[in-house]
């Protein structure tokens, strides 16, 4: 596995941070190092949102991301603020709702799924769309393995959600299993 350095970007209070916390977690689980940071403005709730992980099978020695591997962005206003630096050949995952320049259809790999309406109509849970993402993010680098993953997920959501949040884990699979076809 080569190095991977994850942005996941969105407003306060959509779990981007637990997502990057998720997916680091789950990583390291499997023997991977991991190093996870966070950002937001003083506004929390609400403003943007950015939470960065990097991933390794070798050791860690500067924990900033510089040019992410893989963007996701789960509002228009994150995505467009954190899309103008991207590693050349970075993957960009959006929710279906946020409009893609061309330009960055044409330099990368694009992913435009269902994660908020999909949290919202599917799993019947809005607060599920982190974790929609997590399980479409690591489809697609493969980070960790599913049994990490879930593993990592069961140990920060609250008691009584596993069932939804392991649903919205392996919903988020199947969006990018499906736009692979």
């Amino acid at each position: 596995m080569k190095k991977q350095e994850l942005r996941f970007t969105g407003s306060g209070g959509q779990g981007v941070i637990l997502g990057t916390v998720i997916i680091a977690e789950a990583a390291f689980y499997d023997g991977k190092q991991a190093a996870q940071s966070q950002s937001y403005g003083p506004e929390a709730r609400g403003g943007l949102c950015k939470a960065e992980c990097i991933i390794d099978e070798n050791p860690i020695t500067f924990t900033k991301v510089g040019l992410p591997s893989l963007l996701l962005s789960l509002t228009q206003a994150s995505f467009d603020k954190y899309s103008q630096t991207l590693a050349d050949d970075a993957i960009v995952v959006v929710d279906d709702q946020i409009e893609v320049p061309d330009e960055i259809k044409k330099n990368h790999k694009v992913y435009r799924l269902h994660i908020l309406l999909g949290a919202s109509d599917v799993i019947k849970n809005n607060m599920a769309a982190n974790i929609i993402s997590v399980g479409a993010v690591n489809q697609i680098v493969g980070v960790s393995s599913v049994e990490a993953l879930e593993e990592a997920v069961l140990a920060h959501v609250p008691k009584g959600t596993e069932e939804i949040n392991l649903k919205a884990l392996h919903y988020g699979m199947e969006l990018v299993v499906q736009a692979d076809k």
